[in-house]
């Protein structure tokens, strides 16, 4: 078993014993009942507090479904957007880093918003199991505190945004089955996937949940039902950042460094690593309004890794985060993108296509090569690739992301690496391939781009030489030379 595997597995380990909880003795019920609302305020056990921009990790005033008085008093603005935020489960029983930065994001975009944060704390630090089966009361509670603002104080439910992490997630799915009007917007952060993987929508987030309902999945590493984030689409759109499994920068180095600073303790912060990285691509969506990442429409992330989805048309690409544009599909939409590890987190995506030829047949799999862009506005170069194939008289196609805007594409090169092990054969065998032109076309900007070999007709790819170059072509050239053909 590879080091890579094992540690994933280490880590999972930890997550069961430590993190989750998910395998405790705790059973279960073997059949779901339907959720219903609750009419009596005296059964709300969830606590809202209305946070300001001045105090964000502070819970000091209470809005109380039933007493009207609390809503003046708490100086809640009733023309403005409120943003309900859902914790998910907690190991301590205390409010996490993320709650306040969260709370601070949101009242710089929206400074005259209302940032309300749910607390079911009592509730979400029991065994996972526990905790999993009373979100259905956190959403009744949710579902109450929104129809009383709406009846008592004809409050707009089209102003509300409802977030939730995690368990938090499926708490808002259910407080919007349940309120008497759909509520704006629903964003899931990474739901909770163990118990609710196969669930029915009436206890998970659903697309019927809101007018819409977007998801950031993060952390769906592992079989169904065994990861920690949800796997399966449970919105209108589904974004899946990395390819949703595992994040940037949630690595086995920072888990060794964490071992040597702080032992074994804090080792659910590597767990929750990827599974928080949700909540912060949101807060940067809030923070960097000018840097938004762009998410594309994919059917698996195999496919996205070759650049084969890079297309905008029909709704084809959306707005990571808070300006996501509001398409609602017959049947949701499945996106990806790439990161980098902090904020911000946007990159700019480029699909390369090249065909290779030659005199003989030569194929070759696992090939390192480094792919230099010249841009307009700078450069990015030697960025690594790994094709799994190159064959003599074939195209393909791989997706390249940098994390600086470089402008209008001008030139790029490509270097073809020797393989890190050592053959006899590189002794006596030349390994080479003629490019004669490469297509690049460029997500953020949508635009097509043909570059031909700068030495002419075409350019050798030689194995451990030098790297070769290739320049916009002549599109003038090129459609003389068709004409003639």
């Amino acid at each position: 078993m590879r080091s890579v595997d094992i540690f994933h597995l280490f880590i999972w380990m930890i997550c069961l014993t430590t993190f989750c909880g998910i395998f405790a003795t705790t059973e279960l019920p073997t059949t779901r009942t339907t959720v219903a609302k609750k009419k009596d305020f005296n059964d709300i056990e969830s606590k809202f507090a209305l946070r300001t921009p001045e105090e964000v990790d502070e819970d000091n005033c209470y809005l109380v479904p039933g007493q009207e008085h609390t809503v003046n008093q708490c100086n809640f603005n009733h023309t403005s957007k409120t943003f309900v935020v859902i914790h998910g489960w907690t190991v301590t029983g205390m409010y996490e880093s993320w709650v306040p930065k969260l709370v601070g994001a949101l009242y710089k975009r929206e400074p005259y918003s209302n940032v309300v944060v749910v607390d079911w704390l009592a509730r979400s630090q029991q065994h996972y199991p526990v905790s999993a089966e009373y979100t259905k009361f956190v959403g009744q509670d949710v579902a109450t505190f929104i129809d009383w603002i709406d009846e008592k104080f004809n409050y707009p439910v089209d102003n509300i945004h409802i977030l939730g992490y995690s368990l938090g997630a499926h708490a808002a799915g259910v407080a919007g089955s349940l309120t008497n009007k759909k509520v704006n917007r629903i964003t899931g952060l990474d739901p909770a996937g163990p118990t609710f993987e196969y669930a029915e929508n009436d206890v998970t987030l659903s697309p019927d949940d809101a007018e819409f309902v977007d998801v950031l999945h993060t952390y769906t590493r592992g079989s169904p039902d065994r990861s920690i984030g949800i796997q399966k689409p449970v919105g209108h759109i589904d974004i899946y950042p990395n390819g949703g499994s595992f994040q940037p920068g949630c690595n086995i180095g920072e888990a060794l460094r964490l071992i040597a600073e702080k032992g074994f303790a804090d080792m659910d912060q590597l767990v929750k690593c990827s599974h928080e990285r949700s909540i912060h691509l949101f807060i940067d969506s809030l923070l960097y309004e000018e840097k938004s990442s762009m998410a594309y429409r994919c059917n698996s992330k195999e496919a996205f890794d070759k650049g084969l989805c890079l297309s905008c048309r029909k709704n084809r690409c959306n707005t990571l985060g808070y300006k996501v544009n509001k398409v609602r599909g017959k049947r949701s939409s499945k996106m990806f993108l790439k990161t980098r590890a902090q904020m911000p987190f946007k990159v700019f995506h480029y699909q390369v296509k090249v065909h290779f030829s030659g005199q003989k047949d030569l194929t070759v799999t696992n090939q390192p090569l480094l792919i230099s862009l010249y841009g307009t506005k700078g450069e990015s170069e030697n960025i690594a690739i790994a094709l799994p194939e190159i064959s003599t008289n074939k195209t393909f196609s791989f997706l390249v992301y940098i994390e600086q805007d470089i402008g209008e594409l001008l030139m790029l090169k490509i270097k073809w690496e020797k393989d890190s092990y050592f053959s006899w054969s590189n002794w006596f065998t030349t390994y080479s391939y003629n490019i004669r032109k490469i297509r690049v076309k460029s997500g953020e900007y949508q635009k097509k781009l043909i570059f031909c070999s700068k030495e002419g007709n075409h350019a050798s790819l030689i194995r451990g030489k030098n790297s070769v170059e290739f320049v916009k072509c002549n599109q003038h050239s090129f459609t003389k030379k068709k004409a003639l053909m």
